[in-house]
């Protein structure tokens, strides 16, 4: 008898797997998204998902193609403490899209513009599964609103740096983005923000 969740014989299912994750995550979100829902479209044993990639996260990085695990990164960015934070967050995240590991996240970029669903995967994703948990280890108040800031924030020289081509940024070193940026970053992670209030929803037609 075969393990429990594998199929006998070489049957593709970490494939089958990865194709069914992408269009789970494409449908449902990513924190909607769950490992059984993931393993029902591919028709699979929730554990041989498990075995494969270990985690929702897993999948995730493993479906979108994602070259790096940011979780592995949060302590090299935040062990130094919230000084400097904010440029070697910027470096570190330009070097990564500049390398030819990072196609794959500048495929993604290209994608978010014309696709709804693909830009809410990365923002939900980036948000909560880097910037969140940076912002977690920092030890700074409401990691959420922070880390949506810093989403924004990045996400929009990507944009401007390898979808828009606009200069000076699409030319500019990631040591040069980082002094332009990262002061900004660092405010985010850093310094106190002021209270937002919240709004009612307004209501349309």
């Amino acid at each position: 008898m075969p393990p429990v969740g594998r199929r006998p014989g070489r049957s593709g299912s970490r494939e089958q797997i990865l194709g069914a994750a992408r269009e789970h995550f494409a449908r449902s979100g990513y924190d909607r998204a769950t490992l059984r829902g993931i393993a029902a479209d591919a028709r699979v044993d929730p554990a041989l998902v498990r075995h494969y990639f270990g985690s929702k996260h897993g999948v995730f990085l493993a479906a979108m193609r994602i070259p790096y695990d940011p979780a592995r990164l949060i302590e090299a960015l935040a062990a130094p403490g919230r000084a400097g934070v904010g440029e070697r967050t910027v470096r570190f995240f330009v070097t990564i899209w500049d390398s030819p590991e990072g196609a794959p996240l500048r495929g993604l970029l290209r994608t978010v513009v014309a696709d709804e669903t693909a830009a809410e995967l990365m923002r939900s994703f980036v948000s909560r599964e880097v910037f969140g948990k940076l912002a977690g280890a920092l030890g700074v108040d409401r990691p959420a609103l922070r880390a949506g800031l810093v989403a924004s924030q990045l996400l929009g020289l990507a944009l401007l740096r390898y979808v828009l081509r606009l200069e000076p940024f699409a030319s500019a070193t990631a040591d040069e983005l980082a002094s332009l940026a990262g002061p900004t970053v660092q405010r985010y992670f850093g310094d106190d923000l002021p209270k937002i209030r919240t709004r009612a929803p307004v209501r349309r037609g």
